[in-house]
């Protein structure tokens, strides 16, 4: 009776190779600064989930809060279309950038980062 339309739906990833792995990257550095405030007096974690997650669990809980929040941009990238699917996961590169630099600094200066960059 006719072509019947597929409703299959294909993992299409967004952006390119370079935006992923720009996105794992600063992941992946906000998730070793975090992991890294629970064992510092200085400073602290801010996130409730991660803090819950690593009552629960120590340090695997902070891994696994950084899994949820990677997982959850990963499967809204794959849902959306182009080029929403560039945008959202490039808006997510630069606030993971923003928010991986200012745990670095903190980590490695004990300030934050607007108040490292003032002598």
């Amino acid at each position: 009776m006719g072509h019947e339309p597929s409703f299959e739906r294909r993992v299409d990833p967004p952006g390119t190779i370079r935006l992923r792995a720009a996105f794992f990257g600063v992941w992946f550095v906000d998730l070793v600064a975090t992991i890294l405030f629970f064992s510092v007096p200085y400073a602290s974690e801010l996130n409730p989930v991660t803090v819950f997650l690593h009552e629960l669990f120590g340090v695997a809980g902070v891994v696994l809060a950084a899994l949820i929040y990677a997982g959850f941009v990963v499967a809204i990238g794959n849902v959306l279309s182009r080029p929403l699917d560039v945008g959202f996961v490039t808006a997510i590169v630069v606030l993971y950038a923003l928010f991986a630099s200012h745990n670095v600094v903190l980590l490695v200066f004990q300030r934050p980062l607007l108040f490292a960059l003032v002598p």
